[in-house]
């Protein structure tokens, strides 16, 4: 059997209340589209999965660029039936057609692996699920055996079979040859006036086509999206599965639901990691790191033992070995720090390589810098990288003392061991081993007063 994947993605969405296609919202920091396409990647199609595109299909198109896929325009949306039948040219007779929902993302592979094993030759699989309030969903009818002999749309059904909660959730497995066949002939006679994909049960059934059935592990794996409030139901259920995944591998979570992976996150063990911290992109965390509270970490790599204290901002950065960070530090792409860097409060670093053991513990800047090993930097330094037009380097050597409230205008270089006196603003290079001041002279001035404010008339 060679297997063909056909994503529905072709619907409008309009209870999102969104100019951006519902397919392409957000779960987890990746689109809800891109984690059905990751699944079905995985199962290992013969082809790239055919994605069944329409409303802002151009949008669709473009988020997912980076992916091997195969394109169809349904132009008119006209049903489930109508989109699925635009994708067949594309998949040969001999195949068997996994149809996937562009808007149901958390369905697993091991949930589709067990349907393609449970469907024989010549039969018809579906995925199924029981929900305790089923509202807006296909029920599924079975007879006195337990045999599924149709799915009712809620639209047309009446009280009867809308007291069914067993549901059909629009993931199937059919033979290309069936699809062909029945597809064609369906017809739009309902309430919503739809080709519906549906149909085909009622056909498999005429024509005495065994229909195989079988249920997720989670019931959450086939919810679909059709509004922003069952967007965010389905978001914490993933974050609740991502949290329970963690602290199995061995992360401490003070508090698994205020926690977030919007990306994809690796974490070593005995990690700990304090309440409402978001990771994003692609995040590797070492082992015996401290995530402190209210932080943010995007695109990084933290080694062993690194210490993140509450209200920091890490993006795009390497941190190496027994780093602490924080509180309030900002760290921004392409900064690298050596082991055992210090950087405090309020201190922000950018497109910088700190050396080892250096400490810029408060209220600082540091951009386009090199930093050697054993620096000292203090409060309120500044290194002015910024011409207003083009960036410039500052390059520190080993063992400098920077004093406090000092500038440093780039381009400049501040030998090994040399100290800056507080308050100064360096625009020249300082010598190695010496101390170099750059004031201006203090003076008094005699007689002055403070101006006072004018009484209103």
């Amino acid at each position: 059997m060679t297997l063909s994947i056909v994503i529905l993605a072709a619907g409008k969405g309009k209870r999102m209340h969104s100019q951006i296609p519902k397919v392409l919202h957000p779960l987890g920091g990746k689109s809800l589209i891109e984690h059905v396409v990751t699944t079905a990647q995985a199962l290992n199609p013969s082809n790239p999965p055919i994605i069944v595109i329409g409303h802002e299909g151009e949008k669709v198109r473009k988020a997912l660029e980076h992916h091997p896929i195969t394109w169809v325009e349904q132009k008119e949306q006209l049903g489930t039936g109508h989109a699925l039948l635009q994708a067949l040219p594309n998949i040969p007779d001999s195949d068997s057609v996994l149809v996937l929902c562009g808007d149901t993302p958390l369905i697993s592979v091991e949930t589709l692996q067990r349907l393609i094993s449970a469907t024989p030759k010549n039969a018809i699989g579906i995925i199924t699920a029981k929900f305790p309030n089923p509202s807006g969903l296909g029920r599924i009818v079975r007879d006195s055996q337990n045999n599924i002999i149709q799915i009712i749309e809620e639209k047309d059904a009446n009280e009867t079979f809308r007291n069914i909660q067993e549901i059909n959730s629009g993931f199937y497995f059919i033979p290309a040859k069936f699809l062909k066949t029945w597809l064609p002939t369906l017809n739009n006679t309902n309430a919503q006036k739809e080709y519906y994909l549906t149909d085909i049960i009622a056909k498999s059934v005429k024509e005495k086509t065994a229909i195989h059935s079988v249920q997720p592990r989670n019931t959450e794996e086939v919810y679909g999206i059709n509004d922003r409030a069952q967007l965010a139901i389905l978001e914490r259920f993933y974050q609740k599965q991502l949290a329970e995944k963690l602290m199995r591998e061995g992360v401490t979570l003070l508090d698994p639901n205020r926690f977030d992976v919007r990306g994809e996150l690796t974490i070593g063990q005995d990690v700990t990691i304090d309440v409402n911290v978001i990771f994003e992109g692609s995040v590797t965390i070492g082992s015996h790191c401290i995530i402190g509270p209210n932080c943010i970490l995007k695109n990084a790599l933290l080694a062993d033992g690194v210490e993140i204290k509450a209200n920091s901002i890490i993006e795009g950065a390497e941190i190496a070995e027994k780093c602490v960070i924080g509180p309030f530090a900002r760290i921004r792409p392409d900064t690298k720090l050596s082991p055992n860097v210090h950087i405090g409060n309020f201190v922000e670093i950018k497109k910088s390589w700190v050396d080892t053991g250096t400490k810029i513990n408060h209220l600082s800047y540091v951009g386009d810098s090199e930093i050697g090993s054993q620096v000292n930097i203090g409060a309120g330094t500044i290194t002015c990288n910024y011409d207003g037009a083009n960036k410039h380097k500052t390059i520190i050597g080993n063992n400098v003392f920077i004093g406090s409230n000092s500038q440093l205008v780039a381009p400049v270089q501040i030998g090994e061991g040399a100290t800056i006196g507080a308050g100064s603003t360096i625009t020249q290079n300082a010598p190695a081993n010496q101390l170099t001041i750059c004031r201006a002279k203090q003076i008094t001035i005699e007689n002055w007063q403070r101006p006072k404010k004018e009484k209103e008339t």
